[in-house]
């Protein structure tokens, strides 16, 4: 990574700064490799101020740190992401969130390590190296000074994390005071930034950012799927406000799916089949909300497809994605342009919503609205769609979160509910599916270390559905319905697709793994005294490529069987004559 100027009040990259750090002190020693700026690179691409020019329209005015590169594609997008759409009406404050694709051809700027913590990640918080996200801060307010009469500005936050609860609640405490102080200020919060731990999954981590400093937890795949670990306030010795953070992704699930209340299980099987998903919205804070509470119902399983949480007529995927003369593909777009309510009449699935308040009231309206029905975006809110879902109705979660809605039950426990269902919804699911693939895998005793790592199983369709009648989801769901429709559906889908390149990949590894341990278990010394120099040496080398490999591809192998295996090749070529021994041993491993 070429070296960067250092950031303003950034003291280096091994200064833990203003209460920065991570609990446990974990995080020291990778740290001490960190280039300034590496630690604001670690969590943010860049921050964009994006204002409204009478003659350009919407410009980029600020990008800070100033050598944080955006090509003119990505910049034309943040500007018109950056903005509601003029119907919108949005006036004061609005937050929400966009998503969009990132030029090719772009050098990744983390460094080593900091990719290694995405491995420690759930797959659903996983970055995808193609994608931006922008979490906006937008403000619009009447000035009789300015042409126009009004002051229009966003604050932008340009990252590849998926962190929209931390981010939301970063530019909630900076924005509003960045409108007052301008420039200077915002040199300030960067240096903050830049004295952050890096995002380390599993520990609590302590974010100073002007005064305050947040506490949060960045979940890892070992964590239980449906428990969250509690961080709880400290107290600062030196006076400093301390906020601890619940979660750093999620959003507030049953306030974004109360407007289409009932039907929240047709909702999660569609977005779990990958279908073409239109969520319409007064504005891109409902419209972003809904499209992630979408996307996060089929967890702990990765929504494969694209999603846009907030789409403009300006995006430039916009052709791609309306054209009729194809099928609509499997993306959940958020819009809030009426011209999009004529523009994507064709697509299968739309949900109207209207503005989205704190329940006190649960809607009426039940059924599913036809497609003809929707020609403006004034249309009533519903679900627009002739899909006929493939389970039945579960009455219960719908009794329960209503009987929470009499009772004013706080929104964040009808949340919990909520994303408890969705879990237990989709565990019962993909649990006949991993139990099936994990019978691909060979038996331990067909792994020889003379011979390459056995194939996995090819996957058969028909084998699987067979498995279906014995161990099928009616072992923990207690659901009817054609669960055999939806996994024939399932499997032609993009999250099939994603979640089983996942697993043959995971299990590919651990048949490495497995080899390499039993190669160790062998007396490969005593192996090579009987064989002729020529294939000891290829041996050698072979065991070279295997230590590279696992260190290449994180094998998940221990650290003693690595050790092990290089003593090994240590001692078959302390056993060779001299002149082998020299050329062996400057053949390294890297």
């Amino acid at each position: 990574m070429a070296l960067r100027e250092p950031g303003p009040g950034s003291g280096g990259a091994g200064d833990g700064g203003g209460g920065a750090g991570a609990e446990g002190g974990q995080d020291a020693e990778p740290c001490l490799a960190l280039l300034p700026w590496d630690r604001f690179s670690a969590w943010l691409h860049c921050v964009c101020v994006v204002g409204f020019d009478l003659e350009l329209g919407q410009a980029v005015e600020v990008i800070y740190p100033p050598h944080s590169k955006l090509t003119d594609k990505e910049k034309t997008s943040i500007c018109y992401l950056s903005f509601p759409d003029s119907n919108s009406g949005c006036l004061g404050d609005t937050q929400f969130c966009f998503r969009f694709r990132r030029s090719p051809g772009r050098k990744v700027s983390l460094c080593c390590f900091l990719d290694q913590l995405d491995r420690d990640l759930p797959v659903y918080l996983k970055k995808d190296p193609a994608y931006y996200y922008g979490y906006v801060y937008f403000r619009q307010v009447r000035d009789k000074s300015l042409k126009r009469g009004y002051f229009q500005k966003s604050l932008v936050l340009i990252s590849k994390l998926p962190y929209v609860h931390l981010f939301r609640t970063v530019l909630k405490q900076i924005a509003p005071e960045y409108f007052e102080k301008n420039e200077a200020f915002l040199e300030a919060v960067c240096s903050d930034v830049d004295r952050w731990p890096p995002p380390i999954p599993g520990e609590i981590l302590h974010l100073p950012i002007m005064g305050i400093i947040m506490k949060l937890r960045i979940p890892t795949y070992r964590d239980k799927p449906g428990t969250t670990q509690i961080v709880q306030n400290m107290h600062q010795a030196n006076a400093q406000i301390s906020m601890a953070l619940p979660t750093v992704h999620e959003v507030d699930l049953f306030r974004c799916f109360c407007p289409v209340f009932f039907h929240i299980q047709m909702l999660w099987e569609l977005v779990l089949l990958g279908e073409p998903l239109v969520v319409m919205a007064p504005s891109p804070s409902e419209s972003s909300e809904t499209v992630l509470a979408l996307v996060s119902c089929i967890s702990p399983l990765k929504y494969c497809s694209d999603f846009r949480p907030y789409f403009t007529i300006h995006d430039s995927e916009f052709k791609e994605y309306t054209t009729r003369t194809q099928a609509p593909p499997s993306v959940i777009l958020g819009v809030t342009n009426p011209f999009f309510a004529k523009t994507l009449q064709h697509w299968p699935h739309i949900i109207r919503i209207g503005d989205i308040k704190l329940p006190g009231d649960v809607p009426k309206q039940v059924k599913v609205k036809k497609l003809k029905n929707l020609k403006t975006l004034d249309s009533k809110p519903g679900v627009y769609t002739s899909y006929k879902p493939y389970l039945n109705k579960d009455e219960e979660i719908v009794k329960q979160l209503q009987k929470g809605v009499q009772q004013k039950r706080p929104t964040e426990a009808q949340s919990v509910i909520l994303r408890r269902y969705f879990l237990e919804l989709t565990e019962s699911f993909i649990i006949p599916l991993e139990r099936y693939v994990a019978s691909l895998m060979p038996l331990q005793k067909c792994i020889s270390p003379w011979k390459s790592p056995p194939q996995l199983r090819h996957f058969s369709q028909d084998e699987f559905m067979k498995t279906l009648e014995k161990a099928g989801p009616q072992l923990t769901s207690g659901l009817k319905g054609d669960w055999i429709g939806l996994y024939r559906h399932f499997l032609k889908s993009p999250n099939f697709d994603g979640w089983f390149r996942s697993r043959q990949k995971e299990m590919t590894q651990k048949l490495e793994a497995l080899h390499l341990e039993a190669l160790c278990n062998e007396n490969l010394v005593f192996w090579s005294q009987k064989h002729t120099e020529v294939e000891t040496v290829d041996l050698v080398l072979k065991l070279k490529n295997k230590l590279l490999q696992a260190d290449r591809e994180h094998l998940p192998v221990k650290t003693d069987t690595l050790k092990k295996l290089q003593a090994h090749i240590h001692d078959i070529i302390l056993a060779l004559p001299d002149d082998l021994q020299d050329i062996l041993l400057k053949t390294g491993t890297t």
